[in-house]
């Protein structure tokens, strides 16, 4: 754990970037709610599994057509596919695999949604799933740029049970190979955010924390784009934080809805990396921030840190947006990239 102290980030005279963007995992249309409803059915069974039929692959292309030309109209800086097919929230990659079991329904963290249980019965190997979608997203997104999504390893491992390999670090290891196969299939992307909520809500003990590092380090090493780890629910513990800041990733996230005190400690303690995201509106609520109440959570921030400049600064809802009405959803996504613009304008 080398940077167990005051790794701070220190851009020099660099101007900052401001990035509008997400961490994905968006709510349907309620058109495409509807629809889907109608042809998947209502039951577990009905869950996606990666052989959706073609009236509801349909539904879901015009659905990702939608939200991408939303993020578009809204001017976010990164374009996201939306994974409006993850039923299974950040444990789809491995409900939708051949390798895996789903089995009954379960709570999704603290919050009232559930998804099927992935029990790992065989060894895992990379499906394609993910790097599908965002070959479809690409071609729809043009020359914006784009942002791939993943659950963390450390998350993933955490949302599943392990029936095939038997030790808690092999399984790990197990899901960072499986998703460092996923990412090496995506199409070229500005930018990958690893989603971390498990770090926040089942922290890591002394150990698993330094692996859980590495599995990180490992995925985000899949891919040639600037990789974002977000986790959120709250603040890092100490170590959990530190052992992070070694994984060789460009951007540690901090959920400043959810705990401000114990983030703005970790960064006054430990430092940052050199671009760094900002979870300064809220995933969950459907009160819509006004640009400039975020751009102004941006400047105290900075009042409260020993940090000059980041060259990089991912403005985003602090969790998913799959929890808003499609609506409000639409308006988060225009606050934030208004909000980006006056950042970047106040930088000037």
């Amino acid at each position: 754990m080398e940077n167990i102290k005051h790794r701070y980030s220190l851009a020099g005279s660099t101007m900052t970037e401001y990035v509008s963007t997400t961490p994905g995992l968006f709510p349907l249309p309620d058109w495409a709610k509807d629809d889907l409803s109608d042809l998947k059915g209502h039951q577990k069974h009905d869950l996606i599994s990666g052989d959706e039929g073609g009236e509801i692959t349909a539904a879901y292309e015009d659905a990702r057509e939608e939200v991408i030309g939303v993020q578009q109209d809204a001017g976010l800086d990164r374009i996201s596919e939306g994974q409006l097919r993850w039923d299974d929230m950040l444990a789809h990659p491995l409900a939708v695999n051949d390798a895996v079991e789903t089995r009954g329904i379960v709570r999704y963290y603290d919050n009232n949604n559930f998804y099927r249980e992935p029990v790992v019965n065989a060894d895992l190997e990379a499906s394609g799933d993910v790097a599908t979608e965002l070959e479809t997203a690409a071609e729809l997104a043009g020359d914006d740029a784009l942002q791939a999504v993943l659950p963390g390893p450390y998350s993933l491992a955490d949302l599943a049970t392990d029936e095939h390999y038997g030790d808690e670090a092999a399984f790990l290891g197990a899901i960072a190979d499986f998703l460092e196969a996923e990412a090496e299939a995506f199409p070229d992307v500005e930018t990958l955010f690893l989603l971390e909520p498990s770090l926040v809500e089942n922290a890591p003990e002394d150990g698993v924390d330094e692996r859980a590092s590495e599995a990180i380090d490992q995925v985000a090493g899949a891919v040639d784009a600037d990789v974002v780890v977000q986790p959120y629910w709250g603040a890092l513990e100490e170590k959990v934080y530190a052992h992070l800041l070694d994984a060789d990733v460009d951007a540690v996230g901090f959920d400043f809805v959810a705990n401000q005190e114990d983030n703005l400690y970790n960064i006054q303690e430990y430092g940052a990396t050199d671009d760094v995201s900002l979870g300064l509106a809220d995933g969950q609520n459907t009160l819509v921030e006004e640009p400039e109440a975020i751009r102004d959570r941006v400047d105290w921030v900075y009042d409260q840190i020993p940090v000059s400049e980041f060259e990089t600064v991912y403005l985003t809802t602090n969790t998913e947006t799959f929890y808003l009405p499609y609506a409000k959803f639409e308006e988060k996504l225009a606050a934030l990239a208004a909000a980006a613009e006056l950042a970047e304008v106040k930088a000037t």
